[in-house]
């Protein structure tokens, strides 16, 4: 585990062991999520999206706590993984790091309660695996636009045909601004005080 320039945000890249049978690769580890973190990672639902080459899904989070930790790894094709610190007051707020995932590497990254998530295929087919934390509740998730020019996500556009496609209700998600005015987004410091909690009681 290796942390990325946003507090929460991390890479996982596994050994892939190769012969002329295939290969095998330990996905997820869990004592080493917890040396890094500082607690265990718990699973309370696992996720599977398929995507056409072009498309974009997120950015997506839910209200802290208990918020939603997610381990994103690509099992199938290739795309650009995103995560956003949208917590409000971060020191990092705003800012976003682009992991590429694809199923030859098996590279994967961890986001931490309060981060936004998004992730652009870049061939079809391309299949995401989610290991998450809390489970789906409705009331509690939320979108962010993820072509808001204040973000300026650097989607690799010309490498997916161009046009980006996106669900409704993501294509109508507001910008992080207009978000944060409205008092939608994570608190830094309730995520902070929860990812203590965690480590007091998982730790």
């Amino acid at each position: 585990m290796h942390p990325l320039g946003i507090e929460g945000a991390w890479v996982y890249t596994p050994q892939v062991h190769a012969d002329d049978r295939g290969s095998f690769t330990e996905a997820f580890r869990g004592a080493e999520f917890a040396a890094g973190l500082g607690y265990r990672f718990e699973l309370a639902q696992s996720n599977c999206s398929v995507s056409r080459r072009g498309v974009i899904r997120g950015i997506h989070y839910a209200d802290v706590p208990p918020g939603q930790s997610k381990f994103v790894t690509c099992v199938a094709g290739e795309g650009l993984d995103v995560i956003v610190d949208i917590r409000a007051g971060s020191p990092t707020f705003g800012k976003w790091e682009a992991v590429k995932l694809d199923a030859a590497s098996h590279r994967a990254v961890f986001l931490a309660e309060g981060l936004g998530h998004a992730f652009m295929a870049l061939a079809d087919d391309t299949t995401l695996l989610y290991l998450c934390s809390t489970p789906y509740a409705p009331g509690r998730e939320h979108g962010i636009d993820p072509l808001d020019p204040a973000l300026g996500i650097a989607w690799p556009l010309d490498e997916a045909s161009g046009v980006p496609l996106l669900s409704p209700k993501d294509a109508a998600a507001p910008a992080l601004e207009d978000a944060l005015q409205a008092g939608q987004l994570p608190s830094y410091d309730d995520c902070v005080a929860y990812q203590q909690e965690l480590r007091a009681t998982r730790g």
